[in-house]
């Protein structure tokens, strides 16, 4: 048992909330998601993952789920002819300090009329609140769903899931990047070898950890979408291959490829005839 990682878990656990915003926000100690700390690499990922699916993001509506507050990547998928970027998250809020760049830089993205720094909400948007009640009612709206870094750290997959596939269009898309490692990097299946009950009364994270396996992913995305691809985009073999004996069975598939997984890129297409009611 490393006593450095569990004072780091201890302590992360302890850490309030706000003040891990703000320590994610100015970058301290904590750092944010790609899409927060490089928006353009994180928009040129997407384009290239689209592409490598035959599409293009140009005139499709397209929603970024957890998007952490920056603008940058709404504004660089624009740039790259999308027809619309709704920004969405339930926690994170727009940050002034990150975003002045691209209001100043990208104007016609941003109304004056609707305050300072805000998107105009035609081209640009922004979802805040839970995903689920915002799906209740609602059409389909968009044909390409994004996300990247944020599946790991939710407590309902499958609900979550299931609201972003009946915002979906028909023909429409979804590109979801996932860290399955322990965010504590240099250890990455460190979290595998707890139990449920000490992961969740003493270690786990505010942000929250949820330990889902990839192929646990696969199997919930098949529950509302006919396609379903799972793509090991980084994998640590070597520090899997050092933890094994360590990691508690229910994290192991038996298929190494998959157990070493360190962050995975699920692609979702052609939804499930009646998705919209098929719920969890």
């Amino acid at each position: 048992m490393n006593p450095a990682y569990l004072a780091l878990r201890v302590f992360r656990r302890l850490l309030p909330a706000q003040l891990t915003r703000w320590m994610l926000d100015i970058g301290f100690v904590l750092k944010p998601g790609l899409e927060t700390r490089e928006p353009e690499q994180a928009a040129a990922r997407y384009v290239a993952a689209l592409h490598n699916e035959g599409l293009a993001v140009n005139g499709r509506d397209v929603l970024v789920f957890g998007y952490g507050g920056g603008f940058g990547v709404g504004v660089q998928l624009l740039r790259a002819g999308a027809a619309s970027v709704t920004l969405c998250d339930r926690f994170a809020r727009p940050s002034q300090r990150r975003n002045a760049r691209w209001v100043s830089a990208a104007p016609e993205y941003f109304s004056p009329a609707r305050g300072v720094g805000r998107p105009d909400g035609q081209q640009l948007r922004l979802l805040h609140g839970d995903i689920r009640r915002q799906a209740e009612g609602c059409e389909p709206a968009f044909d390409v769903v994004l996300s990247s870094s944020v599946f790991e750290h939710l407590d309902d997959v499958e609900g979550i899931s299931a609201a972003l596939a009946s915002l979906t269009r028909p023909g429409g898309i979804h590109l979801h990047y996932v860290d399955v490692r322990d965010h504590f990097f240099r250890l990455p299946f460190e979290m595998l070898t707890f139990s449920e009950t000490a992961w969740r009364r003493f270690l786990n994270p505010g942000s929250n950890l949820n330990r889902l396996r990839p192929w646990q992913y696969q199997a919930i995305f098949q529950r509302w979408f006919r396609q379903v691809r799972l793509q090991v985009v980084q994998a640590e073999l070597e520090a899997f291959r050092h933890a094994r004996r360590r990691i508690r069975p229910e994290f192991l598939s038996g298929d190494d490829a998959q157990d070493s997984a360190g962050v995975i890129l699920i692609t979702a297409s052609g939804l499930q005839t009646g998705g919209r009611d098929r719920r969890p």
